[in-house]
């Protein structure tokens, strides 16, 4: 019984209480800028994935590990996209492969007028052109920087749209983390990832697979082949895939004729140190007579 409420001897007009209790409000990023008391009309949201320099670090790797770099990839923008960018403050965000969009900062910004003068690029380290681009002023700001790397949201499925309004589509606060954090190397058997995050992987990760060689396997999801390969090189395991991932596999008919991020890695098996040219040759060969990879596969030269 609800207290409060008139009693029903069949209980035909009890209303239950779970139906009275108030629903918990759904907390937004916009939430946030109320809690912080800014305007969420002055606030420009940036959603940074660019695909543009495959091959090169990701804004997500730069803001994790080259935090000067990020901040100078962030304060020059394309000159058409002025008017959208036109806000005292941007709340910057980083997509990343598997875990969505991550907040990064709230900075204050102010066009400052085209870039001046010839710089180094800070995803390519090639050369940023005077006058291609706007370059901005940008001011980290406390407020919510206890949020950033800990802060999830769900940025909606306009992922082309990364210029969005602070107070027009809410985004949904989907976790909150203690601390910014990675996953731990989940070991070669059980490690499966897409191409497309190999520029992504947590620093460990990517130490554990450039220090192994062994045979590795590659599948395209839309046509459900596969290819043997095999990492003998100094980078191991992470130096092939970037290999495959900037430039796809020149010398094989099948991989030539697919785009190299459709593709999914895993480890088959990894060697020792001390194993020869000629026995990962020989493991490979194996590899390929199991899966078949020669016949219905991708390894058809």
């Amino acid at each position: 019984m609800v207290k409060g409420l008139p009693e029903s001897s069949d209980g035909a007009d009890m209303v239950m209480a779970s139906e009275l209790a108030p629903r918990p409000a759904l907390l937004t990023f916009g939430s946030l800028l109320d809690l912080a008391g800014i305007d969420r009309r002055q606030v420009r949201l940036l959603r940074h994935q660019d695909n543009r320099y495959t091959g090169f670090q990701s804004p997500y790797v730069l803001w994790r590990d080259h935090r000067d770099r990020f901040e100078a990839y962030q304060e020059t923008q394309a000159i058409g996209d002025a008017a959208d960018l036109r806000a005292p403050f941007w709340a910057s965000f980083v997509g990343v492969p598997g875990k969505e969009t991550l907040f990064v900062g709230l900075y204050a910004a102010e066009l400052v007028g085209l870039l001046p003068q010839d710089r180094p690029h800070p995803v390519t380290g090639g050369t940023e052109v005077a006058g291609s681009c706007n370059l901005y002023r940008l001011a980290f700001r406390e407020e919510l920087s206890e949020f950033a790397g800990r802060l999830w949201i769900d940025w909606g499925r306009g992922y082309r749209a990364w210029i969005q309004r602070g107070d027009r589509v809410p985004k949904p606060v989907l976790e909150l983390k203690r601390t910014f954090g990675e996953d731990p190397f989940p070991g070669f058997a059980a490690l499966i990832l897409n191409l497309s995050e190999i520029e992504t992987i947590p620093a460990g990760w990517a130490e554990a697979l450039r220090s192994t060689n062994g045979i590795y396997l590659l599948t395209c999801p839309k046509t459900r082949e596969q290819y043997v390969g095999m990492a003998s090189g100094g980078e191991g395991f992470l130096g092939r895939w970037r290999e495959y991932f900037a430039t796809g596999h020149r010398g094989n008919v099948g991989l030539r004729s697919r785009e190299p991020r459709d593709y999914r890695v895993s480890i088959l098996e990894t060697v020792g140190s001390a194993a020869t040219l000629a026995e990962l040759l020989a493991l490979e060969s194996r590899w390929k007579d199991k899966l078949q990879s020669r016949e219905m596969g991708l390894n058809r030269n």
